[in-house]
C-alpha cells in the first residue's frame, strides 16, 4: 500500500493544475465554502431520506422524499471536485493522514452501500405510502449510511488535527502515516 501511496505522491506533487488557483488569496477559502455547502446539501437530503426509511416523518411519502435527492448528488460532487482540489495542492498531508484513509474507507463503505439499496431495496422502497414503514433491511441500510456520513464528517474534521510527520530511517508499514524521505526528483 506505501507504494500506491508514494506513487500517488509522486503524480501529485508533479501536477501543479489545482496550485496557483489554491494558493491565491481566495482560492482555498472559497474551496473550503463550496466543500462545506456541498456536504450539507449531501447530508441534508440523504440524512433526511435515511432518517425517514428508519421511521421519522412517516407521513411524508419516500417517493416525495427522494426527490431531493439529486441536490445530495450535486453535493457530493461539488464536495468530490473541491476534495480533489485539496489533494492535488498538499498531497503529503492527505495521502499519508489516517484521518483521511479511514475518511476514504467510510466513503466507500458508503458508495457500497448506496449500491447495495439501489440495487436491491429501492423498487420496494419507493412504493411505501405516507404513513407506512419501509421494511427491515432499508432501515439497516439507512442506519449504515447515517452511521458512515457521521464518520465521513468527523474524519474530515480530524483531518486539520493530524499532520503527518517525516518518517524515522527504516520505518515503513503497510499503510504510511508518516512523510517518506522522496529523491529529489519527486518533489
Amino acid at each position: 500500500m506505501y507504494l500506491l501511496q508514494n506513487w500517488l505522491y509522486g503524480i501529485l506533487r508533479a501536477a501543479k493544475w489545482a496550485t496557483p488557483f489554491m494558493t491565491s488569496k481566495w482560492g482555498w477559502p472559497l474551496c473550503e465554502t463550496v466543500h462545506f455547502l456541498g456536504l450539507s446539501m449531501l447530508i441534508g437530503t440523504v440524512g433526511m431520506f435515511d432518517l425517514r426509511l428508519l421511521g421519522m416523518g412517516r407521513r411524508v411519502p419516500l417517493r416525495a422524499l427522494h426527490k431531493l435527492i439529486p441536490w445530495g448528488i450535486a453535493g457530493y460532487v461539488a464536495t468530490v471536485v473541491t476534495g480533489i482540489c485539496f489533494l492535488a495542492t498538499e498531497p503529503d498531508q492527505y495521502l499519508f493522514n489516517e484521518a483521511f484513509h479511514w475518511k476514504i474507507l467510510f466513503m466507500s463503505l458508503a458508495g457500497l452501500n448506496v449500491a447495495i439499496f439501489y440495487l436491491g431495496l429501492f423498487r420496494r422502497v419507493k412504493l411505501v405510502p405516507g404513513g407506512e414503514d419501509a421494511q427491515l433491511p432499508a432501515k439497516a441500510v439507512a442506519a449504515f449510511s447515517l452511521f458512515l456520513w457521521i464518520g465521513v464528517i468527523v474524519f474530515g474534521r480530524m483531518l486539520t488535527f493530524y499532520r503527518p510527520a517525516p518518517c524515522e530511517p527504516g520505518e515503513l508499514t503497510f499503510v504510511l502515516t508518516c512523510i517518506p524521505a522522496m529523491p529529489p526528483t519527486a518533489r
